[in-house]
């Protein structure tokens, strides 16, 4: 046993005094005998050794209550696994789980009301010269820096449910910056949590003092939609359209004949039942068509029960009334190019001559085809470079008698491949990359002896292993004859040889329309579906407001505000910081008669994936000696926690036993006559 104040055992010299006024109180007298009371001689030695008896035990009893009152200052306690106590001011640093899982039941309240009730406990095995941090997944500003014990449990008070999730690593880490600017001898880390297996992901530092409280909820079933992605890259109008999406159990029970429901702009458009095993995962289709071009705010949702924050999925979606195509020639149009989108009216195609190009229409077209040209102008390669940056696509079809070397200084800008020189040789294609997405869907079964096209003049492609190069038609000696490079946001097509028939028959060919078609379809600038609030904290979109001063709000249902906004370019970033509390569309306007685009922002999905890790499971993980495990379930961790540092104290036991010698005395005092 030790004592954390020894110096406080000098008090034990005041034992000498109830000794000293004992030994004083002693009378002696003479003994007298008297022969008529003789007889009571016997009587009065008996009464004398009683007294004495009695007087020894109280005076016993006064110097052991106050030799515990003097350990209790001293405070004795056993150390813990040979452990050395420090004396001194403490950090304590306890990290709150505030995500959507802790809404679950525990018997008798959510897991966060525990765990915030498990906060004051640890706070409250702590003095008050000890400083506290606590800290949410809301990772606020306030949260990080150290507290008093009063302002700590009031910070506890105020905590909230909040849809941000944090991965354990990054909690850990917040917590070693406070304890790091503390210079307290000892500094404990508390993690409260349900444990999430999808955010423990932290490697142990056994620089911290690291303590789990896991909480652990009644079993609960779970459906939700995961995520959802359309089928085709661009939504085309006035055709079916479908959406994919996957739905996910996370139950142990198979879920039958639920429902899934499809808004588009508040109007339900779709419904489909589904059945799902446990613990399982299913992919549905649900098929639409869209009427009208513009802005569009969908909503998937499922009724699942007890938890609902994942029920619904909001995303937006914009069409276009047409995908505009602006094709650069040299001297003539080209007329396969010309024949083949002019009968679809979903397209719309515009020819300019280099000579007389306007650059500033460059910007709004999806495909750029340089159809031709002589040489590409150092101007022209800078436009097409930002254009591709911007997510734009651009096809090129040399011209047989180009300046290959101006091709080349803007292939090499891009990343890509450089042409050669031509090749007069008749060649034929022998390979269609039928797994990209330009040919993914044209055939539903690919001949064996399919009669592909040739070409007279080309020019093949230089091989460098450094570029992204996808080889989408292949010639027979394994030249290149369309390749496809992914630059920035955007997407470059190169050809070897120009849309000529008398060069190679490849406009005159089945596979042309359909390769135009895709190549225009996926040239569509992909814009994001939906957002994940906590982690989709910067939101990019094209920036068609020219006046630097303009100031963009966004709107949902139940709140309003001002984000951080910043232009670079064509491109307006949006910077959300972590102002977003509720799942579902919201709005951008300057004006809010006129709306700019919208937007669709969902929970974390990672809370709706019911699966922890226990006690046990953790001390597998950790077993290191700086990680230990507080049972937190009604158990009251203020002693738990104070025996951390100080073993088992002793000092409310020293008062136990004063106070019980104190009341032996009172009994011996009053009752021994």
């Amino acid at each position: 046993m030790s004592f954390l104040y020894p110096s406080f055992l000098w008090a034990l010299l005041a034992l000498a005094i109830p000794i000293i006024i004992h030994l004083f109180n002693f009378r002696r007298y003479k003994t007298v005998y008297f022969t008529n009371v003789r007889f009571l001689k016997q009587v009065k030695e008996e009464t004398t050794s009683r007294n004495k008896l009695k007087h020894l035990m109280v005076l016993l009893s006064r110097c052991l209550a106050l030799a515990f009152l003097v350990f209790a200052f001293a405070q004795p306690f056993i150390p813990k696994d040979e452990s050395k106590v420090v004396k001194g001011a403490k950090t304590v640093s306890v990290y709150v789980d505030n995500s959507f899982s802790m809404n679950a039941l525990s018997d008798d309240v959510s897991l966060f009301e525990k765990a915030k009730y498990k906060a004051r406990e640890i706070a409250n095995a702590y003095g008050e010269a000890d400083q506290f941090q606590v800290i949410t997944n809301d990772f606020e500003g306030k949260h990080q820096r150290l507290l008093n014990k009063e302002d700590f449990l009031a910070y506890v008070d105020e905590i909230e449910i909040s849809p941000n999730v944090q991965p354990m690593s990054a909690v850990l880490e917040r917590q070693k910056q406070a304890i790091e600017g503390s210079e307290a001898p000892v500094n404990n880390t508390f993690l409260i949590s349900d444990f999430q297996k999808n955010v423990v992901d932290f490697k142990n530092d056994t620089s911290l003092n690291i303590f789990f409280v896991p909480l652990q909820s009644v079993e609960q079933q779970n459906v939700f939609i995961d995520s959802i992605w359309f089928s085709s890259p661009v939504q085309m109008l006035n055709q079916p359209n479908k959406i994919m999406v996957r739905i996910r159990n996370t139950g142990n029970a198979r879920v039958e004949n639920s429902r899934l429901n499809l808004k588009i702009n508040d109007q339900t458009k779709a419904f489909e039942e589904f059945s799902v095993n446990a613990m399982s995962s299913i992919e549905d289709t649900i098929t639409y068509t869209i009427t009208e071009a513009g802005w569009h705010r969908g909503e998937l949702a499922l009724t699942d029960y007890p938890i609902t924050t994942d029920d619904s999925y909001f995303f937006t979606f914009k069409v276009e009334e047409k995908l505009k195509v602006l094709s650069i020639n040299q001297a003539r149009e080209n007329g396969f190019l010309k024949a083949l989108f002019k009968e679809e009216s979903s397209f719309e195609l515009e020819n300019q001559n280099i000579g007389q190009l306007n650059y500033q229409t460059i910007a709004g077209n999806q495909l750029i085809i340089l159809n031709e040209l002589t040489a590409v102008p150092s101007g022209l390669a800078n436009e097409l470079k930002q254009f591709l940056q911007d997510g734009g696509s651009v096809m090129i079809f040399p011209g047989t008698d180009s300046d290959i070397s101006s091709y080349n200084s803007f292939l090499k800008t891009c990343g890509a491949n450089s042409y050669t020189s031509r090749e007069d040789i008749e060649k034929k294609i022998d390979f269609i990359n039928v797994k990209q997405e330009v040919f993914a869907d044209v055939f539903e079964k690919m001949p064996k002896n399919i009669d592909l096209p040739i070409v007279k003049k080309s020019f093949p492609m230089t091989r460098y292993t450094a570029t992204n190069e996808e080889v989408l038609l292949r010639l027979r000696d394994g030249n290149s004859f369309l390749s496809k490079y992914s630059i920035g946001g955007g997407k470059l097509y190169m050809c070897a040889a120009p849309m000529d028939n008398s060069i190679t028959n490849v406009p005159s060919h089945a596979i042309f329309v359909p390769m135009m078609y895709k190549i225009t379809l996926v040239a569509g600038r992909d814009r994001q579906l939906a957002y994940t609030i906590g982690q989709d904290d910067f939101v990019e979109l094209e920036n068609n407001n020219k006046k630097s001063e303009s100031v963009f709000k966004l709107k949902g249902k139940e709140e309003e505000f001002i984000p951080g906004q910043r232009t670079l370019g064509s491109k307006l970033f949006l910077s959300l910081n972590n102002q977003l509390k509720n799942a579902g569309i919201y709005e951008l306007f300057m004006d809010e008669n006129n709306p700019l685009a919208y937007f669709g922002f969902n929970f974390d999905r990672k809370e709706s994936i019911l699966d922890y890790f226990n006690t046990d499971q953790l001390r597998q993980k950790y077993p290191e000696g700086n990680v230990k495990f507080l049972e937190a379930a009604n158990k009251d961790l203020s002693m738990e926690v104070g025996e951390i540092d100080k073993g088992w104290v002793l000092w409310k036991w020293c008062i136990i036993g004063a106070l019980a010698f104190l009341l032996l005395e009172i009994l011996l005092l009053r009752f021994w006559r």
